[in-house]
């Protein structure tokens, strides 16, 4: 395996990335690495180092980068999934460029990186495929009832919880407050000066705020045009990311439709972190990602 700095163009600005890739590499599917939130191209617990190396290691080359104003490279940053497209695409561009075997690729995101990937993929006819990794569908009322049902029930099933209270050291008033602000969010009942203010910088406030509301419809238009192979790989259930996921597969009619198609797969870590903080729940998503992207080559 052989590992390289990446340093491309971006609408002005320069990025920088590793590429690591098989010494005769000849697989024409490539990886580019989409980190998730505002992190290094290294990733929570040296995720993506590990994945990059670990694909590797399969024959699959692969490119993982810094976004324009995070770690090493340049320019102004976006705020979440809005107005990450053309670092995406010059991702791609310098991939391709590094390793002439590749002729497509498949984008594999965690969390908001996955939510980019979904509504990019059908821009971008080099994009053979989408690893979509606890894909981030927020919203202020689907956020509010995965915590009342994932969140506040397994603390009520808590003897510890109510150990606690008993002793005074909660806080009831907070919590009921708490529970008062997201059963209204959940009903659809919260105040406009209660919601939460998206944040201030990169992207105006509008298109952030807008792009937040409509996520999850934007994101499943973006994948049903594309029509590419993905794989959806889920945290285990203390994970609040993947668990609005699957509240909101199982209220939405469409969305299942997407997920029971015949080129969409499933799998869960059981019992794993958001990041999957553990060596072995890093391995699992590692050797589920390697062998799906091996089924897509030519």
């Amino acid at each position: 395996m052989l590992e390289r700095a990446a340093v491309f163009a971006c609408e002005g600005c320069e990025l920088v990335g590793i590429v690591a890739a098989p010494q005769g590499a000849t697989a024409d599917v490539g990886v580019v690495i989409l980190v998730g939130g505002p992190q290094y191209r290294a990733g929570s617990h040296r995720q993506f180092t590990l994945l990059a190396r670990h694909l590797a290691a399969r024959g699959i080359a692969s490119l993982r980068f810094d976004y324009r104003g995070y770690g090493d490279s340049a320019g102004r940053a976006a705020i979440g999934v809005v107005g990450v497209e053309d670092d995406l695409r010059a991702a791609i561009d310098r991939l391709l460029a590094e390793t002439p075997a590749v002729a497509r690729v498949v984008v594999w995101g965690l969390c908001g990186a996955a939510s980019a990937s979904a509504m990019y993929a059908a821009d971008d006819r080099r994009v053979a495929g989408l690893v979509m990794v606890n894909p981030w569908v927020r919203t202020e009322e689907g956020l509010a009832k995965a915590t009342l049902r994932h969140y506040y029930v397994a603390r009520l099933a808590d003897r510890e919880f109510w150990r606690r209270i008993a002793k005074g050291d909660v806080a009831v008033g907070a919590a009921l407050s708490g529970l008062a602000r997201n059963l209204g969010r959940a009903l659809g009942l919260a105040r406009a000066d209660d919601a939460e203010p998206p944040a201030a910088a990169g992207a105006p406030a509008a298109a952030v705020a807008a792009a937040s509301q409509a996520l999850p419809q934007l994101m499943l238009a973006g994948l049903e045009r594309s029509g590419v192979p993905a794989l959806v790989i889920l945290s285990g259930d203390a994970d609040l990311t993947a668990n609005e996921f699957r509240d909101l597969v199982a209220r939405s009619a469409p969305w299942r439709r997407w997920l029971d198609s015949p080129h969409v797969r499933l799998a869960e870590v059981a019992g794993s972190t958001h990041t999957f903080a553990r060596a072995d729940w890093r391995a699992e998503v590692e050797t589920l990602s390697a062998d799906w992207v091996t089924t897509l080559l030519r």
